[in-house]
């Protein structure tokens, strides 16, 4: 029934366009410019639609250039035209009777609801902005990652996944950077444990830059994710609070507050929250003697607790010292504390699958974590033409710390070992970066900047084991004490230009970087330098109005870090260890896109993208057998290695349609092949030499639906479904995954509140599932990290419409661009 309400629509365009096109003797122009309202700032792109009252089917429009200007061939009649623009309201004029070519003037896009006469202005939320750059998604009014945390936000995003350990992949790649408010925040070692601490409410939107230009830092192969926190921008005082309750239990209240004075703006954002959620894991393994024959079967199976609670604030000052020089001041502080207590149990089989004996591996975990953090900056604005220099500073402090408790017991109760460990990460950076906008005439511009991005990170494990005198001694076997620094200057120019419809824009970045890789206890100093060039290039087409073609190219690099070197980092199984790997190499990436959009009226926007990217010395995760435990039973190693080359390429479509004025639909496919090469030699316990080959090429295919319908009574429903396809890999095979996430919301107080609630995983059938396959054992595991949960929560806004946040994102939007990562 969709796909035919779909091709009717489809055909309905089609058919239009044919009338249109085949009257030109009755041929007119309408034109007329549309400005925001309270800056009276040209708006490009906005639509403007042209429907026939006496043949609906009948439908033509344009798309605002860079003045804001639009101009639409038709023929007389009477029509309803509608004009749009992302984030802001709708203008509507009914039964507009046109005889003869017509200015209808300037059109101030209003964001209070008011009706004006022969206008009706009904006041929209635009959830996703296509630019030619990146893709924006407006999560602040998102009711399904309401009371969750940032983790939350970026997995409800077309294009993104989050994993069961909390990383991050974009369009399946991993070597992705992640930013906050554009600089780097957490622990390098794992963005997840940052994302986490980081509340839903206090995200406003966030931008997805699958290619980026010069003007970023080089890092991430698979492009920047860049996380924009809410600030206010209102006069007077004016804010919002938002409250949450949740299943598992958990609870939380955020406040955003923001006072503008005339030349002063204050703002804050605070939020604590708890929250507690189960997870699960199972792993049913099958060892092989050197014949091939079973040896033996070991089944593990865990149930985990999370309880974390956590204070989040972020304050600000904006001061605009004169009309030219305004000067920023803000302080992030965020503290969490989490228990995590799991029971790991084991059953031990024989070769005929005959019960032997059964363990539980008991552990009590507490964990701390805290990040603080100072940003200044100054713009100076040479003129209003957009000649600006951009000077900014940061220092942030961040710290991660975890101890265990770990009993292993037999069947019969008895204490078999006894384990005492303590993870520690202290992470210290100063970031300094300099920005240069000189505009060289009209649709032509020049940037340059430099970037210093100085890190020091500072890892450590120990462990005490209990020996047979019971008493807890130090285990030098598992100990690990990791330095890493890591010191990036870079500068960067680029210069874009427009030629009627042909843009384009190049650059050139240079970054030189000096890493620091020391193992201090058995004192191994690694010290390596790279001097790298990062060429860009983009390049952009507009077909018609609202339709165009774009080709670009840049270079990647994925540096490695925190837990990828760090030789030991967990102790959570005594048969399955991760192990970081201090000798990896950066991998470079070579990226290739082409897109395409269109804009099909008000009701339907495509976004393709094909994609190709050639990376060398690629990160592959490995898996071997090395060694057996006090049990007899093998250890299963996994970490990173330095794999040859990696190709992947793929095709991304991304949908907006509105069938209806009450439904509205985002669509995302991703469909990518991945082919590695290479060869992996290592000596295994036995101490015989082991080769295997890595040569492996695997096709896979994710998707997203998340529908929108406004139910009677105003009450918005939105759904969520994400597939992840089957993926095979040189030991193994990744299968699928399907999850659906659930939410209901509506204004009340006269839409000074919102009322919302959600499921995530309604129907706990989110599992990351392996079958692996090595020379000395294969096996089968899923692991959940979280389960199903539910959350009821309740917003109100002071001083603030949900009409006012909208204009004040959309300025924010506009003086960022500056303000992005470099």
């Amino acid at each position: 029934m969709k796909s035919t309400r779909f091709l009717t629509v489809v055909a309905s365009l089609s058919f239009s366009s044919l009338v249109w096109a085949q009257t030109p003797s009755n041929e007119i122009f309408i034109k007329g410019t549309v400005v925001e309202a309270s800056t009276n700032q040209p708006l490009e792109y906005a639509n403007i639609t042209l429907i026939s009252t006496i043949n609906p089917d009948l439908i033509t429009g344009d798309v605002t250039d860079t003045s804001g200007n639009f101009n639409i061939s038709t023929s007389s009649g009477t029509y309803n035209i509608r004009v749009e623009y992302l984030g802001y309201q709708t203008i509507e004029i009914s039964n507009k009777e046109i005889t003869e070519s017509t200015d209808l003037g300037t059109f101030k896009i209003q964001n209070d609801s008011e009706v004006l006469e022969g206008l009706v202005v009904t006041a929209k939320r635009a959830e996703v902005e296509i630019k030619l750059d990146k893709r924006i998604y407006n999560v602040a009014d998102n009711a399904i990652v309401r009371g969750g945390t940032a983790s939350d936000v970026l997995d409800n995003i077309p294009s993104i996944q989050v994993d069961s350990d909390g990383n991050v992949s974009l369009r399946g790649n991993e070597s992705v950077r992640v930013l906050i408010d554009g600089k780097p925040s957490g622990l390098a070692s794992n963005i997840g444990d940052a994302l986490k601490m980081l509340p839903s409410e206090s995200i406003d939107r966030v931008e997805v830059i699958t290619n980026p230009s010069a003007r970023y830092e080089a890092e991430g192969g698979a492009g920047i994710i860049n996380i924009i926190l809410k600030k206010g921008s209102n006069n007077g005082t004016n804010g919002s609070v938002s409250v949450n309750v949740g299943d598992p239990l958990s609870y939380g209240v955020n406040a955003n507050v923001n006072h503008r004075m005339k030349s002063v703006n204050l703002f804050a954002n605070l939020g604590y929250s708890k929250n507690k959620t189960f997870g699960n894991s199972m792993n049913d393994s099958e060892y092989f003697n050197e014949d091939g024959t079973t040896s033996q079967f070991v089944n593990e199976r865990s149930e985990s607790t999370r309880d974390r609670n956590g204070f989040n604030g972020n304050f600000g000052v904006e001061w605009n010292i004169t009309d030219k020089l305004t000067w920023n001041n803000g302080v992030t502080y965020r503290k969490s504390k989490g228990e995590i207590p799991k029971t790991l149990n084991y059953s031990n089989y024989n070769e005929n699958y005959t019960l032997i004996d059964t363990r539980s591996r008991l552990t009590e975990e507490d964990d701390r974590k805290e990040t603080k953090e100072y940003t200044t900056d100054f713009t100076y604005k040479f003129n209003d033409k957009g000649h600006q220099l951009f000077v900014s500073g940061s220092i942030s402090d961040n710290t991660d710390t975890e101890n265990s408790d770990i009993s292993t017991i037999s069947q019969t109760a008895n204490l078999l070992s006894k384990d005492v460990t303590r993870a520690t990460e202290d992470e210290k950076r100063i970031i300094a970066r300099v920005d240069y906008v000189l505009p060289l005439g009209e649709g032509s511009q020049f940037e340059a900047g430099y970037l210093g991005n100085f890190n020091e990170l500072h890892t450590s494990f120990d462990i005490n084991s209990l020996n047979n005198a019971g008493v807890l001694e130090p285990n030098d076997l598992f100990r690990s004490d990791l330095e890493y620094k890591e010191r990036v200057n870079a500068i960067y120019a680029q210069y874009g230009n427009k030629i009627n419809k042909f843009s384009y824009m190049v650059g050139l970045r240079w970054e030189d970087t000096q890493i620091d890789v020391n193992q201090l206890i058995n004192q191994d100093f690694n010290k390596k330098k790279y001097n790298d060039l990062f060429p860009s290039a983009f390049l952009s087409y507009e077909l018609v109005d609202g339709e165009n073609i774009s080709a670009s190219y840049s270079r990647r690099v994925r540096r490695p870090r925190g837990r990828m070197l760090n030789p030991i980092s967990n102790y959570s199984s005594s048969i399955n260890f991760f192990m970081g790997n201090p000798d990896l190499n950066p991998s470079f990436t070579d990226a290739y896109d082409f897109g395409y959009m269109k804009r099909f009226n008000h009701q339907f926007t495509l976004n393709a993208s094909a994609y190709f990217n050639k990376t060398t010395d690629a990160t592959q995760f490995v898996r071997r057998v090395d060694g057996v435990n006090e049990e007899a039973i093998p250890i299963t190693i996994s970490g990173p290695i330095n794999l040859a080359t990696e190709y992947r390429y793929g095709l991304e479509l991304n949908l907006n349609y509105t069938p209806f004025s009450w439904w509205r639909l985002n669509a995302n496919a991703n469909l990518f092949q991945v082919s590695t090469r290479g060869n992996y030699q290592y000596i295994d316990y036995l101490d015989q030499v082991v080769n295997q080959n890595f040569d492996n090429d695997t096709f896979t295919f994710t998707g997203r639906l998340n529908s929108r319908v406004t139910l009677p009574g105003k009450v918005e429903w939105q759904t969520n479904v994400m597939y992840e396809g089957p993926q095979t890999t040189a030991q193994g095979k990744r299968l699928s995954s399907t999850a659906v996430n659930l939410a209901f919301s509506k204004d009340v107080l006269k839409e000074k509140g919102t009322l919302s609630l959600n499921v995530q995983d309604l129907f706990n059938s989110r599992k990351h599932r392996m079958d692996l396959d090595l020379v000395q054992s294969k096996s089968y595991s899923e692991m959940q990290w979280r389960e199903r949960t539910i959350n009821l929560s309740f917003t109100y806004r002071f001083n603030q419409s949900k009409n006012d946040r909208m204009k004040n994102q959309k300025k924010q939007m506009q003086s960022e661009d500056i303000d992005e990562m470099m």
